[in-house]
């Protein structure tokens, strides 16, 4: 009996390894893995949106993607449509009459503003197009690696812990496509039509494109050459001595305030101050008032004083205009850079004049050595800045001469009016859109040349690029 058992047990094992043998020799399943590919994720999401995100098996994106453009495609296919026409032709239909009624037509600059609107609104739906190419095309390129990609909830996930500061931007962005960029290239495409009185004007007329005929009778045509150059001329004097005479004379009062043997630093600092303090709105009209030819109090009290005979026309004579122009504008300018030039001296260590004095260096030679290069190592970025704030400086040229007196010779602009006063007398006096878009883009093409330029020849910023 115990013989049989054994047996019996001897072929149970048998059994049982040659089983296991057999598992062990029998090869498993793989898991097949999704490898799709990423070229055609990218074609099939180029084709329609979304189509990439679904053949990549993320259902909710892709649906997503595919929402979003079948709307576009039903509710803004024919209203895109309509602005495209508006912004290439501009309306075909004038405003008319049907007896005593008045029958509306296409209102060209309604049609301009909606069309660059919605040229706008394609450019950023492209780039969201682009984005759902990329995205179909990574997706689908880190599976062929074996890495899986997120599932909805990890990609809400993924989208607040890695993509916070992108939702923040946006409404950034928006806001400065539809509220900056808007106004600007609006602005700009004016300048390529022929939107001006008497004959151009929206709605009664419909506005034309003529491309750079309003450039070329700019510079060409006499009536419109004449001004511009003569004024184009006196707004870059006017920008140089503006800023010059300022800065200089901000320098020489900080170097005499902070001079050993002056009492009262904080008093006159004070003092001097006041200028850039008070509001120039209403120092002008008291300066417009002081130096007023008939009432002044100047001139009265020069004739009183028996030093001129008859009254001084500050004001209505073009050269003297000019010049009472640069004397006012340094009474308001120049506190500013006696602040900034006292930090600067006091910042300016004492032992570089300790050695040039063992050097045998003088006190002009100390100032032109010493002083004025890390004046402007300092000061020249904000000099720039300031030449370009004087070329558009249109406060002081309007409350103070209203761009006056009359010059004969000018269209719509006086002897002492700068580009950005004409710009303005063009537009809300005379209507004439079309001059004033090119005279505000050739203000932008000089200032940014001339920034430009002189930024990157400042040793401040070639130090920073340095450094970098």
């Amino acid at each position: 009996m115990n013989s049989l058992r054994n047996e019996e047990w001897d072929k149970s094992i048998g059994t049982t390894s040659q089983n296991v043998k057999k598992q062990e020799q029998k090869p498993a399943s793989p898991r097949k893995i999704y490898r799709p590919s990423a070229k055609k994720a990218a074609i099939l999401s180029l084709l329609f949106m979304g189509l990439g995100q679904l053949y990549n098996r993320q259902i909710l994106k892709g649906l997503s993607f595919a929402a979003l453009e079948l709307y576009l495609l039903v509710f803004w296919t024919v209203p895109f449509q309509w602005g495209m026409w508006g912004l290439t032709t501009l309306g075909e239909t004038p405003q008319g009459r049907d007896g005593f009624a008045i029958v509306q037509g296409d209102h060209s600059i309604f049609l301009m503003i909606e069309g660059i609107l919605f040229l706008i609104s394609f450019l950023l739906l492209l780039w969201f197009y682009y984005f759902n190419v990329r995205d179909a095309y990574k997706v689908a390129l880190k599976r062929q690696r074996g890495i899986k990609s997120n599932d909805a909830k990890e990609m809400f996930k993924n989208i607040w812990d890695n993509g916070f500061p992108y939702l923040l931007l946006t409404p950034s962005v928006l806001f400065t496509a539809f509220l900056t960029i808007l106004p600007l290239l609006f602005g700009v495409l004016i300048a390529f039509t022929n939107y001006s009185a008497p004959n151009h004007l929206a709605p009664k007329s419909l506005v034309d494109w003529v491309g750079l005929d309003t450039f070329v009778q700019l510079f060409q045509m006499k009536t419109w050459s004449t001004t511009f150059y003569g004024v184009f001329s006196w707004t870059i004097v006017w920008a140089i001595l503006s800023t010059v005479t300022t800065f200089f004379l901000g320098l020489a009062f900080a170097i005499i305030l902070n001079q050993k043997g002056i009492r009262f630093k904080r008093f006159w600092r004070s003092m001097f101050i006041l200028p850039w303090a008070i509001p120039q709105f209403i120092s002008i009209l008291i300066m417009r008032n002081i130096f007023n030819g008939e009432f002044g109090p100047i001139n009265r009290y020069l004739i009183d004083l028996g030093i001129i005979n008859q009254a001084i026309p500050w004001l209505s004579d073009p050269f003297l205009a000019k010049v009472t122009l640069i004397v006012v504008n340094m009474w308001f300018g120049f506190p500013f850079w006696m602040v900034l030039m006292s930090g600067v001296l006091t910042s300016i260590d004492k032992e570089l004049y300790e050695a040039a004095e063992v050097d045998g260096a003088g006190g002009s030679q100390k100032f032109w050595k010493i002083t004025m290069p890390l004046i402007m190592f300092a000061t020249a970025p904000l000099a720039i800045m300031s030449f370009a704030g004087n070329f558009n400086n249109f406060n002081i040229i309007y409350l103070m001469t209203e761009g006056g007196p009359v010059n004969i010779d000018y269209s719509y602009a006086g002897s002492t009016d700068i580009l950005i006063s004409w710009i303005y007398k063009l537009t809300l006096d005379n209507s004439q859109f079309a001059v004033a878009s090119c005279v505000s883009i050739l203000i932008f093409m000089v200032i940014s040349i001339f920034s430009i330029w002189n930024f990157r020849r400042t040793r401040a910023f070639k130090e920073e690029d340095m450094m970098s």
